[in-house]
């Protein structure tokens, strides 16, 4: 049974994992990604001490594993946008409709605090890009200031 609860400290080298390993996968494990974001070792600190941001992960409770997570947090200079952050599973977690169920709890969270959605993905995460499309997030021209992914070539925004 899967189920989606907040980042734990223990949970911090499970989810930095995932992250690299999808994003190795898909070539990007290159500097201006999530890849060589400094606070991987310490999701959970990271998260908690940022005002208006959380984490959750997806915890497989027969495997008593993290399958996937999902973040959100501030964008520096837009006080009234928040980004979805890195939102990766595991391969074996995906097609059953978690990415999907996470980016929901993440709108409602952000409604909270922001009136706008960022997000950075890549034209190489296919599934990524159509999964933002579909929820509808428009394709911007070039990334917000402030943005610190800029290896990634594909920005989105939506009105929360």
């Amino acid at each position: 049974m899967l189920k989606i609860r907040k980042i734990e400290p223990t949970d911090d080298q499970a989810v930095k994992k995932i992250i690299q390993d999808c994003l190795r996968d898909a070539h990007l494990n290159i500097p201006g990604t999530a890849y060589f974001d400094p606070q991987l070792d310490s999701l959970a600190e990271y998260y908690n001490d940022l005002p208006k941001s959380i984490y959750w992960v997806v915890f497989d409770d027969l495997k008593k594993e993290v399958v996937g997570g999902c973040g959100v947090g501030p964008v520096p200079g837009h006080p009234n946008i928040c980004e979805l952050q890195k939102l990766y599973l595991k391969p074996e977690a995906r097609g059953h409709g978690l990415s999907k169920v996470l980016l929901k709890k993440a709108l409602e969270f952000a409604q909270v605090y922001y009136q706008k959605m960022y997000v950075v993905t890549d034209t190489k995460l296919e599934v990524a890009n159509i999964l933002y499309q579909h929820a509808g997030f428009t394709k911007l021209d070039h990334p917000l200031t402030g943005d610190e992914h800029l290896a990634c070539d594909t920005q989105y925004l939506k009105d929360i």
